[in-house]
């Protein structure tokens, strides 16, 4: 049969432009559609743009408490948000063009426009117009989760709108315990924002390690962070002001912003899912290992199939399924020991499994750990502390995890990310000669063995 195009993928994120331009560079003929911004969320409206907000945060911290030790000293200073924010958009508008100049010179056809499945193999465009494709691709990614039943939730904003403020209020309520409220509890504080975190459970970043999360919750009140532990938001009524909460703890109050971090749901909303008899569990797509879905010639890769949600997996899961469909080179992503960071204040760079999963999975492990003041605040007095452990596995010595907060923790731990990635020993850890003085060096010092006072 005949069709017009090799594939159509549907969402031009990172999942989608990558596997559209290898798709193309193995001779295929592939047509891509994206119905708001090429980029998607990671660069458009993810982690691009909050990171260039998470460096802009730091600022102020670094001009009153640590330059003044280091002989520096600024007189005044006067932060312009619109500023802020119209450089970070335009550096979005930047790499966004860059995203299209790149699938176009790979001989991709682009259309900006939504896409849903029609049939098998069929996609129908938002003009009426129907395509064939021998293959369909859905990289449509996630979106912000919005419970349908919080009284008032559209006085809320959410991630997506938060980078397009005409200005910052004086304070915040942030829901949720996640990474995204974590790191826009730790930013917008850095901005100069009051802001309060509500949350659930007992402590914030739940499946993180637990010394990671001690540590983090703890800084978020020593920034003078208010965290509610316990507690949900039941009511969002719109005031003069901004917007009244009603909380499940009893607090009612009145703040400038509510912003609504609860985690993201794969964006299978309206695609037509159903006219290709697509199978979905728990609102994400289902696939096997090499992204295919239950029906032979549909795949998805990304957040959209809720296996592993970071731009770096959905752009080798786009790899894979390119080179797997298109050049006879079956690859299945490996989604063990992926590393990952939280932009907090200071950042968390993690890889591995966490103490509770390595003593759930393994029964004896060895747990080696740290804690001390970066040498880069030594001369302030600043209380921020590193953290840094090793999980190690007792039988053989492995690594199964590394975890730390601290400066730099995300560098760090993508480069120590091979070591684990590869199954290297404590031993090994131990015979890589350190580089002094640098942080990076206890994790090839650490000698003791952390002993827990519950468990002696």
């Amino acid at each position: 049969m005949e069709y017009d195009f090799d594939l159509f993928v549907i969402g031009a994120g990172s999942g989608g432009v990558r596997a559209s331009r290898m798709a193309a560079s193995y001779g295929a003929k592939v047509a891509i559609a994206e119905e708001y911004r090429i980029g998607g969320t990671c660069v458009i409206r993810g982690c691009v743009p909050k990171k260039l907000l998470v460096y802009a945060s730091q600022f102020a911290h670094e001009i009153e408490h640590i330059a003044p030790a280091y002989g520096w000293s600024f007189d005044g200073g006067k932060f312009d948000w619109v500023k802020l924010r119209n450089n970070v958009a335009a550096e979005v508008d930047r790499l966004s063009a860059i995203y299209q100049r790149n699938i176009n010179n790979s001989g991709v056809t682009i259309f900006e426009t939504r896409a849903e499945i029609a049939g098998k193999n069929l996609v129908r465009l938002s003009d009426g117009r129907e395509i064939s494709a021998k293959y369909i691709l859905i990289a449509t990614g996630g979106a912000p989760f919005v419970p349908s039943d919080l009284v008032g939730a559209d006085f809320a904003i959410t991630s997506n709108e938060i980078f397009h403020l005409d200005k910052l209020p004086k304070n915040i309520l942030i829901a949720g315990g996640g990474f995204i409220a974590v790191e826009f509890a730790f930013l917008l504080k850095g901005l100069g924002v009051d802001v309060s975190l509500i949350y659930r459970g007992d402590t914030v970043l739940r499946g993180f390690d637990d010394d990671i999360r001690l540590d983090v919750h703890n800084e978020l009140k020593r920034k003078g962070i208010r965290v509610i532990t316990h507690a949900t938001i039941q009511k969002l009524e719109k005031s003069d002001n901004g917007v009244i909460a009603t909380c499940s703890n009893g607090e009612i109050c009145e703040f400038g912003q509510v912003m609504l971090a609860l985690g993201r749901d794969p964006y299978i909303n309206c695609l037509g899912l159903e006219n290709a008899g697509v199978e979905t569990k728990n609102g994400a797509i289902v696939v096997n290992t090499y992204s295919q879905t239950n029906v032979e010639n549909i795949y998805a890769v990304g957040d959209v199939t809720n296996r592993v949600n970071l731009t770096p997996v959905a752009i080798r899961e786009g790899a894979a399924f390119a080179s797997t469909v298109f050049n006879n080179n079956p690859i299945a992503m490996d989604h063990t020991n992926i590393a990952s960071a939280v932009f907090s204040d200071p950042p968390v760079g993690t890889v591995g499994l966490s103490e509770h999963d390595a003593r759930e999975k393994f029964g004896q492990i060895d747990i080696y750990k740290t804690r001390f003041r970066p040498m880069r605040y030594a001369l302030s007095g600043d209380e921020t502390r590193v953290m840094m452990k090793l999980v190690v596995r007792a039988s053989d010595q492995v690594v199964l995890g590394v975890h730390i907060v601290g400066p730099d923790a995300p560098e760090i731990i993508q480069a120590i990310a091979i070591a684990v990635k590869h199954g290297l020993t404590k031993q090994e850890f131990d015979a890589t000669c350190a580089v002094h003085p640098t942080m990076a060096e206890e994790l090839v010092t650490l000698k003791e063995k952390y002993v827990a006072k519950d468990l002696k």
